[in-house]
């Protein structure tokens, strides 16, 4: 261990520096005076407080934690999680332990808890909330357990790693716009898929935009407003998601808005019972038929830059929508803008 990370874990409080101060006068009036009973007492300070930072050390030795947290947990939301704190002493407890995040960069946000006491041996499980910032893996030291007994002259505290990994989603929570482009995206793929197929569902009441081929006549005259037929859905038709990791420098705050786009687009499309396929490099999969939505979740919570061409296929069946930071990497679709069922989001899209 460095001197750097030692006096990183052991601060000395402000009634430890008084105390010291105090050994510092006592034993220069010892030797100025040449004084037996402050030579005992210089010797009793000094051991007070050796001993206050071996027991201070032994108390957090042997602390294990662990995470309780929901099965699916995304970026920006606080999750009513659970701590479990093992004492693997058998027999030598520990007192007055704080646990708190240790502010690492990008690690979650949470309150300290304090515990009194935990037994040797013994499991204690504490209710918290947690609020992770940004998505990824988080299984680095991102909490400390940290302790000023017995008589609260140096403040010890050590790095603890949580058991397992914790996988953190993409935001699902809409930015501003997201909402208007998801609705966007759906009017679009509705009116897609209206008449495609060629088994008849229903005769329902006619909608602005729809064209005029679908109307119902017969119903028309009878109901005496707008009716138009509406086919059964082909079941093959997917929305098709591609999203380009390939991204030059300085474009990482494009990518992550991308990034969270797609995954709250696939998560509420998901939702409402479409079929999504995802592209991406490193991940080509369909659900629900392959995997379920978490599967890409997982995928865009370690999402990095990338490099690599994707491979594209043009299926007029499906609605595709892109975010590359490149639009002319995608020819298969069409170039840019002017296919009927292609949406590109390209560098201006934040």
């Amino acid at each position: 261990m460095t001197l750097a990370e030692l006096w990183r874990r052991q601060k000395i409080t402000r009634g430890g520096a008084a105390f010291l101060a105090a050994i510092l006068l006592v034993g220069g009036a010892a030797f100025v005076s040449a004084n037996n009973l402050l030579f005992l007492i210089l010797a009793a300070m000094v051991s007070t407080f050796l001993v206050s930072g071996f027991v201070g050390r032994l108390g957090l030795a042997g602390l294990e934690l662990d995470l309780l947290l929901p099965q699916h947990t995304s970026a920006r939301r606080t999750v009513r999680a659970g701590v479990r704190v093992r004492n693997l002493k058998r027999y030598v407890p520990s007192f007055s332990i704080h646990l708190a995040f240790s502010r690492q960069p990008d690690g979650p946000l949470t309150p300290s808890l304090y515990f009194p006491l935990i037994p040797g041996g013994a499991v204690i499980e504490e209710p918290m909330e947690l609020y992770f910032p940004r998505r990824g893996s988080h299984k680095q030291r991102d909490f400390q357990f940290s302790t000023r007994f017995p008589f609260g002259f140096v403040e010890r505290s050590e790095e603890v790693t949580i058991r397992h990994e914790v996988i953190v989603y993409p935001c699902l929570d809409p930015r501003p716009g997201f909402e208007h482009l998801l609705a966007s995206l759906s009017a679009e793929i509705a009116m897609l898929e209206r008449g495609q197929g060629s088994d008849f569902y229903r005769i329902r009441p006619y909608e602005a935009a729809e064209s005029a081929r679908h109307v119902d006549w017969k119903a028309t005259a009878h109901t005496g407003a707008l009716q138009v037929r509406e086919f059964a859905r082909e079941q093959d038709r997917a929305v098709v998601i591609f999203l380009d990791l390939d991204i030059p420098a300085g474009a990482e705050e494009w990518l992550e808005s991308a990034i969270e786009c797609s995954a709250f687009v696939a998560f509420e499309l998901a939702g409402r019972g479409t079929r999504v396929r995802f592209v991406s490099q490193g991940l080509d999969v369909t659900t629900p038929d392959a995997a379920d939505i978490y599967t890409i979740l997982k995928y865009l919570a370690l999402a990095a830059p990338a490099s690599g061409r994707l491979e594209v296929g043009r299926n007029d069946k499906d609605f595709h929508i892109v975010f590359t930071h490149n639009p002319p990497r995608f020819p298969a679709l069409g170039g840019q803008y002017e296919v009927s069922n292609v949406r590109i989001f390209d560098s201006e899209f934040v």
